[in-house]
């Protein structure tokens, strides 16, 4: 076999030719079976090979070249998109120990500042993180949280300049913005200051895995090395994180996995011992929070769809038998959050496919925020002081712009904070409906559809289907300005809501993961096709789009149903299943044994085997595809779609365009900054319209 990175068969797409990697010979061996990897190769840990790279650059030549056509409606694109934004917008201040925080953009500028105000709106401000200034010459730039002091004089926040979510610790004196000598490298966002202002726990990762392990002490003034270790997590399958309890007396240490939940507490005045809420059990996730003199606990102990229990302080006793119902369990309502206030509880529910907010006082009564539309998406925003009868939260649907609300619970007044501005758009140009699909099982599967008035459902028009459907992550519908721009040209947007989500509770997840994984895809397929079938589209003009898991998703279709997608798109997509879950060197494999499957146990190594896209390319026709990853990406390494791409240049058998972006300087989440996204999403909206013949 050739040891050069690739070779040229001759002419694509406009003229240009496609680059075809060398195979070379590879075993990948596990316990229970051993698979031929011809692709391996193309896994570099340090980004440096330089036969890597050449291969990465030569796939971006290629996309340059097949997308230059395309350039003019890029741009076209782009500039209706960003004609849609306010640039000079601004957050809804929220009050927090006597100061206003929020932050804003200034005209033109890809990064925000972040900024405070005390006493009220109107007094001066002052700038905690002018992002836009810190951001000049990196090619990567991202604050991952940041967080005050309680004396409010110190500002500490985690500072990413490559992508790979391994954030730097930094400090800073508010009143001289001089920044602090201290700098903890390799740590999680969301450090937690103790009451005495010099102490600050935070989240340790770990270099290889970027597991999050450990929880360390800093004392300000003193070396990184020196740091107390306060908790240590030996289960590589647990995520672990940091907080303070509403009430702000407590710093809590949480760890998490798939089935498990386990939480410590210590006062925020001394936080050097921790107390367990309850011991971790499997089958039984928790979270806790307190309020008073009381914790407020969402469990699913003995209860599938989540109940919301309580303890006092005097009973709180290191097990759940103290614990009492606040919110029994119901069948048809899945509880998937909540924020506790002095006089009541906020709770996030789910029922009919939408997160729905209600009220619950100290005294009983329950009371529900209405909406109009039949899909929508609401949730509690940022409440930071408890002590208040006013709730604050957001709203959105698919043609309705983000909209922040808060309602006073006593009186039932409501009070409109901030319409999100989307200069040129008028929501009333726009229809979102709920339709309910069969599954091929008899399942009834939610899908939230927009389109713009006028539209007639004669089974011609184009459609963009999208999709996630695993973590329990449920998609809910927002209005997007990218979106506005496919509508305006007659398509139909679909947000399938597929099992893998938690949508419809809880079994809606059970039902479309670890051995019902499979269901995600088909669900996605039968929603398709009863779009089709039902005349929201044409059948050789449907477009589908999936990123992460729901890049997993995209593949999966485009080997079981290639026939019914005219375009895929498939954004940092995870594609290689099984070699990725026999690593546990990758960050996420161990974490997630519970949700894809262990491949030590053999049910599992062939489940998985049975529907990872790219154990399953095979010598058929593909759907034209954009497949697009980022270099640094730490959550799906961008060595899954460039493997997976190569096997389908040398295996599929049509002449569909298949372009693959690798953005070089980019993360999990693309490249930084407001802005680039449009530009990333012009590119491929243009090469999907293109395909669909859609109107320019």
């Amino acid at each position: 076999m050739p040891d050069r990175c690739c070779r040229h068969p001759g002419a694509g797409a406009g003229g240009a030719e496609a680059p075809v990697a060398a195979k070379k010979p590879y075993k990948v061996t596990s316990p229970n079976g051993t698979r031929d990897d011809e692709y391996y190769w193309l896994r570099d840990d340090t980004r440096k090979n330089p036969e890597m790279l050449a291969a990465l650059n030569a796939e971006n030549a290629y996309a340059d070249a097949v997308l230059a056509p395309t350039k003019a409606l890029q741009d076209t694109l782009y500039k209706e998109v960003v004609g849609r934004i306010k640039q000079d917008d601004s957050s809804v201040p929220y009050k927090e120990r006597g100061y206003y925080y929020y932050s804003r953009f200034d005209t033109g500028a890809d990064y925000p500042v972040t900024a405070r105000r005390k006493g009220s709106v109107s007094a001066p401000e002052e700038v905690l993180l002018d992002q836009a200034k810190m951001a000049v010459g990196k090619g990567f730039f991202s604050v991952g949280s940041s967080t005050v002091s309680p004396d409010n004089s110190l500002l500490a926040w985690a500072e990413d300049v490559v992508g790979r979510r391994q954030f730097v610790l930094k400090f800073k004196d508010i009143a001289t913005g001089k920044p602090l000598a201290d700098e903890i490298p390799n740590v999680q966002p969301g450090a937690v200051w103790a009451d005495d202002n010099k102490t600050v726990l935070y989240v340790e990762k770990d270099p290889v895995t970027l597991l999050s392990k450990r929880v360390k002490a800093h004392v300000l003034g003193t070396p990184a090395s020196a740091d107390r270790l306060v908790y240590e997590e030996k289960d590589d399958s647990f995520y672990l994180g940091l907080w303070r309890t509403t009430d702000d007396k407590y710093i809590c240490v949480g760890v998490e996995s798939t089935v498990s939940a386990e939480q410590s507490c210590a006062l925020a005045t001394t936080p050097a011992t921790l107390t367990m809420i309850a011991p971790r059990e499997r089958d039984v996730r928790y979270e806790a929070d307190h309020i008073g003199n009381r914790w407020i606990v969402k469990t699913n102990w003995k209860a599938p769809n989540y109940r919301l229990m309580t303890v006092t302080d005097a009973k709180s006793n290191g097990t759940r038998t103290a614990w009492t119902d606040l919110v029994p369990v119901k069948d048809d309502v899945f509880i998937e959050g909540f924020k506790p206030f002095d006089d009541f509880i906020a709770i996030e529910e789910r029922s009919g496919g939408n997160k729905r907010l209600r009220t619950l006082t100290n005294a009983g009564k329950s009371s529900f925020v209405s909406s109009d539309e039949p899909a929508y998406d609401m949730s509690l925003s940022t409440n930071a002081e408890p002590n208040t009868p006013w709730l604050r939260y957001t709203y959105a649907s698919l043609t309705t712009p983000t909209t922040t609300y808060e309602v006073n619970t006593a009186t039932g007044e409501r009070r409109t904070l901030k319409v999100q501005p989307v200069p040129g758009y008028d929501a009333t140009q726009y229809v979102t409906e709920r339709v309910w699909v069969p599954a091929r099982d008899g399942a009834r599967i939610p899908v939230s559809l927009v389109y713009k008035k006028g539209f007639r459902k004669d089974g011609r028009a184009a459609m963009l289907q999208y999709g996630y459907g695993s973590y329990g992550s449920s998609m809910d519908p927002a209005m997007s300005i990218q979106t506005v721009s496919l509508l305006d040209r007659g398509m139909v947007y679909a947000l399938a809501h597929i099992r893998g989500g938690q949508e419809l509770g809880r079994k809606w997840y059970d039902d479309g993961h670890m051995f019902k994984k499979v269901n995600s895809f088909t669900d996605f397929i039968d929603v398709t096709r009863w779009l089709v079938a039902n005349k929201y589209a044409a059948k050789d003009r449907v477009a589908a789009l999936g990123g992460s898991a729901g890049g997993l998703l995209m593949g999966a279709i485009a080997n079981m149903a290639p026939k019914d997608y005219k375009v895929l798109i498939a954004q940092v997509p995870f594609v290689d299943v099984v070699t990725t879950m026999l690593d546990a060197s990758i960050p996420l494999t161990t974490n997630e044994y519970d949700e894809w499957g262990n491949p030590a146990n053999k049910a599992s190594y062939d489940y998985m085997l049975s529907y990872s896209p790219y154990d399953n390319v095979r010598a058929q026709t593909y759907p034209a595809m954009f497949v697009g990853t980022g270099l640094w990406d730490s959550q799906v390494q961008y060595y899954e779609p460039a493997k997976w791409v190569a096997r389908l240049r040398a295996t599929k058998t049509d002449a569909n365009p298949l372009v693959f972006r690798t953005n070089m300087e980019a993360g999990h989440g693309g490249k930084s900054g407001r802005f680039q996204r449009y530009k990333d999403g012009a590119e491929y909206s243009a090469f999907m319209l293109t395909q669909l013949g859609v109107e320019k």
